[in-house]
């Protein structure tokens, strides 16, 4: 199985950025840990800050990966494009986000992503990654 990680903008900064929010770890060192975890899955990631860069990501995945984990962070609560492109590729996208947006400003209480994605995860810090992965893994029906 091949999924790909998407993150969107400021999430390069994370373990420096907003700690008391995010944590104090990088991605980078994180995803290292995944892979090693979750051998039987093929992980790869992807991050900008760009709009159009994360759409075209999304577009190539659908032609050599069996899922997405997206972390579209703002773009999730403002990006009309995103969602379309979510809705329109033929693989299922899970959308995750570290911290609880339910719990935190009212602008990230919506998400233009989640009525199409097959689930969302949110709230578990970095934790949120490796649970969307084990949902692919582990209730594949459910990503059909």
């Amino acid at each position: 199985m091949k999924i790909l990680i998407i993150n969107g903008p400021n999430l390069n900064l994370l373990g420096e950025r907003e700690p008391e929010v995010y944590g104090k770890q990088t991605f980078n060192d994180y995803f290292t840990s995944l892979q090693f975890k979750l051998r039987e899955v093929e992980l790869s990631h992807f991050q900008s800050n760009h709009e159009g860069k994360i759409i075209d990501k999304l577009h190539e995945a659908r032609l050599h990966f069996d899922g997405v984990v997206l972390n579209a962070a703002a773009y999730t609560h403002t990006s009309v494009a995103i969602a379309d492109a979510v809705k329109a590729i033929n693989i299922p996208v899970v959308e995750v986000h570290i911290s609880n947006t339910s719990a935190r400003e009212n602008f990230r209480k919506h998400s233009y992503i989640a009525p199409y994605a097959s689930g969302v995860i949110t709230g578990f810090g970095m934790k949120s990654y490796e649970l969307a992965v084990l949902s692919f893994v582990e209730l594949p029906e459910k990503n059909d």
